[in-house]
């Protein structure tokens, strides 16, 4: 009889250690974000204001870019669109053109099924399911908290996959938290 307080604070040992650690775990983000329709850019070309706007790429994943028309940038980095631009314009337009291209808006995600206010929101760079879910107005009584499923355009296709919260998202990306099931 004597012995049993001591086992019992033996086995518990183990068990608060592990209520005092913090689980962290990198939370991973695609490579160079690569431009698709919706997105806004920032074009700065040095030595010339009237040329420096912001240009929202069109459906066909183009910019309407003064001088030069349409320049593709569908798929490209800001680095490959400010390359192209300064090719584009350095065809009769300008010497050495300097430009520079950066992301002023993100195209947004979607949120529909058991969340606050479903619809489109802004994308931040880096989010996660769970912030999308937090921009959102957060769950619904009947949300399955666990995990949701995200819809994502890769290439020609619509791809789909049940995620965990912690999974990041993209600009685009349509997500559906599930009813819960009892």
């Amino acid at each position: 009889m004597r012995w049993l307080p001591i086992i019992t604070i033996v086995l518990m040992l183990p068990l608060a250690s592990c209520a005092t650690v913090p689980a962290t775990y990198l939370v991973q983000t695609k490579g160079p974000y690569q431009l698709d329709t919706g997105d806004a850019l920032r074009v700065t070309v040095y030595g010339d204001a009237e040329l420096t706007e912001t240009y929202r790429v069109d459906d066909a994943g183009a910019i309407a870019f003064p001088l030069v028309g349409t320049v593709p940038v569908r798929g490209q980095t800001t680095k490959v669109a400010a390359a192209r631009l300064s090719a584009a314009l350095a065809n009769g337009y300008m010497r050495n053109p300097n430009v520079s291209v950066e992301v002023a808006e993100y195209r947004p995600f979607f949120i529909q099924g058991e969340v606050g206010n479903a619809g489109q929101f802004p994308y931040v760079y880096g989010m996660t399911v769970r912030a999308a879910i937090s921009t959102a107005g957060g769950f619904t009584d009947t949300a399955d908290r666990n995990n949701a499923v995200v819809y994502r355009r890769q290439g020609n296709e619509m791809v789909k996959g049940v995620v965990n919260l912690d999974f990041p998202i993209y600009p685009g990306d349509t997500i559906v938290v599930n009813e819960r099931w009892f």
